[in-house]
């Protein structure tokens, strides 16, 4: 978990709007301050961040290195799958999502995965600050 969050990487924030009340905007804020790339994948592809969005993960033209789940545990599974099939290193499940059959076939398929976690809360804890 640490090193997803310390070294830069590509992260695909699937659930990712504008609506700057939901927790995807500030978790997406706060990845951005710690030097990784955001990607936002949402259904109505909007830029969110400064950053183009994306329908889905198959349609980023950029290989991802980590794909931040933000849907309901009962979406997460395809969202896993989708991050194999694109070659995601790992998958990071947000605070209350969970997937354990998705999740053991990401591990299965090489990925890291972190499950029912938020990585803004998990790297203040680390004292990871902007």
């Amino acid at each position: 978990m640490d090193r997803l969050l310390t070294e830069p990487a590509r992260w695909a924030v699937v659930g990712l709007s504008t609506n700057t009340a939901r927790a995807a905007h500030g978790v997406a804020a706060y990845l951005k301050t710690l030097g990784h790339e955001i990607v936002p994948v949402h259904p109505h592809a909007e830029s969110v961040h400064g950053a183009p969005g994306y329908p889905s993960l198959a349609d980023v033209p950029e290989p991802v290195d980590v794909v931040d789940v933000f849907v309901n545990s009962s979406r997460a599974g395809a969202v896993i799958d989708d991050a194999i099939a694109i070659g995601a290193r790992a998958v990071w499940l947000q605070l209350g999502v969970r997937d354990p059959a998705a999740e053991d076939r990401a591990q299965a398929a090489g990925l890291l995965v972190v499950a029912d976690a938020c990585p803004k809360i998990e790297g203040a804890r680390r004292g990871l600050r902007p």
